[in-house]
């Protein structure tokens, strides 16, 4: 058994042992996985796909006079705004303009980009209208935060209706004539820890050329009974400086059909723990099984099971004719990932931090059912006992953090009601 702290210091004293995914399935081929546990400390992986649950968070910094931005713009782009004064947050599949994920790639690549927002104005923001470009190193914040990414195992496509179809998995031509997928086999994170014995909350990453965290479970998050999923199973939500990031590792891409996505590089670092991590980082692209699915039906029904190797191979058998297969996920990328992620551990530059939780083992994940009539429900309004009141009302005071009302000085002159953020008609909200 090893531990993280373990890692660690043999990392700072530089007699660690750090393999990239596809060496240890190599060794363990070779000497077994017994050998790759007793000699062998850290295994990176690496993937480069799209990922369209992505966007950046932004401060643009207050303007003179302030300014509290609604209706914000990006080269065209919207920026949802609704966070406080001067922040904003960017879709990385925005589809209006250039679309989301061509901003960031620009402002991440160090280009200007053209800033236009309006507002109402009000005391204490007055300023109404602001344009102009920014880029990365002119505003305050700019950082990734993706609800969904490093889907642990994502089913390939293919279609069976008898006309072609444009999806976010690509082109996919009539009567299953080719297949595309999308997880970087035995490269891939989660298919190397498929329990998540070594990943959760606070786990550092390698992230768009920098580091990140693990801040959650990603959305979509569907763990299985199986012990290495054929399905997409575990997904993650991740955050990093995107001031730090490079082009080479995040890119903007459009599906023809679909719309605008984002290629994201990430890529973990699995500590060898134990024996059983052992076993798990070294299976092969011939024992990660997918499956194949028919994107011409809503429900997406499985076609074929499938190996990473068969698919590697450029063709697999469907329905009894060989049809091309081909990655969206690049290889090449995701195998630099992770042999830059080596690098970093051995160059003593990337340090392993222990999860503070685990992610779930469960989910309740399900698919929606709207309602058809409303459900009336009655929310009475309570006094949340901030106390602004207090300082304009000799009525309303503070006792024990506590508003309290003297009713024999109230006058009813309503000044209470017209400062509460809460809306309570005061007083008698407060009495009642």
């Amino acid at each position: 058994m090893r531990s993280f702290e373990e890692i660690n210091e043999k990392i700072k004293k530089g007699k660690v042992v750090v393999l990239a995914a596809e060496e240890a399935v190599n060794l363990s081929k070779e000497k077994g996985v017994k050998y790759v546990y007793e000699n062998v400390d850290v295994v990176t992986t690496g993937t480069f796909s799209p990922m369209c649950s992505s966007g950046v968070f932004f401060n643009f910094g207050h303007t003179t006079p302030p300014m509290r931005m609604e209706e914000i713009k990006l080269d065209g782009v919207t920026v949802h705004g609704g966070l406080a004064a001067v922040d904003g947050f960017l879709g990385a599949t925005q589809e209006d303009g250039i679309g989301g994920s061509y901003v960031i790639e620009k402002l991440i690549s160090g280009q200007d980009v053209f800033l236009s927002a309006n507002a109402k104005g009000t005391d204490c923001y007055p300023r109404k209208k602001i344009e102009g470009y920014i880029n990365k190193d002119i505003i305050n914040e700019f950082y990734f935060f993706n609800p969904r990414n490093v889907y642990q195992n994502y089913s390939a496509a293919t279609n069976g209706s008898n006309k072609t179809i444009y999806t976010y998995m690509g082109k996919l031509l009539p009567n299953y004539s080719n297949v595309t997928y999308a997880t970087s086999g035995e490269l891939s994170p989660l298919l190397k820890d498929p329990k998540l014995k070594t990943i959760g909350i606070g786990t550092r990453i390698f992230f768009g050329g920098t580091q990140g965290y693990v801040v959650w479970q990603g959305t979509q998050y569907n763990p299985n009974t199986e012990d290495i999923p054929k399905k997409p199973s575990r997904t993650l939500a991740v955050i990093g400086n995107a001031k730090e990031m490079s082009r080479e590792y995040i890119r903007a891409a459009k599906f023809k059909g679909y719309g605008v996505t984002i290629f994201i590089g990430i890529g973990i670092p699995i500590p060898i723990l134990d024996e059983e991590i052992a076993y798990y980082v070294t299976r092969s692209n011939s024992e990660l099984i997918t499956t194949v699915r028919d994107y011409s039906k809503h429900d997406k029904p499985i076609v074929r099971e499938v190996t990473y190797q068969e698919l590697k191979s450029g063709k697999i058998e469907l329905n009894g004719k060989y049809v091309k297969t081909a990655p969206i996920t690049s290889m090449n990328v995701s195998r630099k990932i992770a042999n830059e992620l080596k690098k970093q551990i051995l160059n003593k530059e990337f340090f392993l931090t222990k999860p503070v939780a685990s992610l779930p083992s469960k989910s309740d994940y399900k698919k929606l059912n709207i309602k058809s009539n409303k459900q009336e429900k009655v929310i009475k309004n309570k006094c949340v006992n901030c106390g602004l009141c207090t300082g304009y009302c000799n009525a309303l005071y503070i006792e024990n953090d506590t508003v309290k009302f003297e009713r024999t000085k109230c006058t009813n002159c309503g000044l209470c009601s017209d400062v509460c953020p809460v809306g309570i008609e005061l007083p008698w909200g407060l009495i009642n």
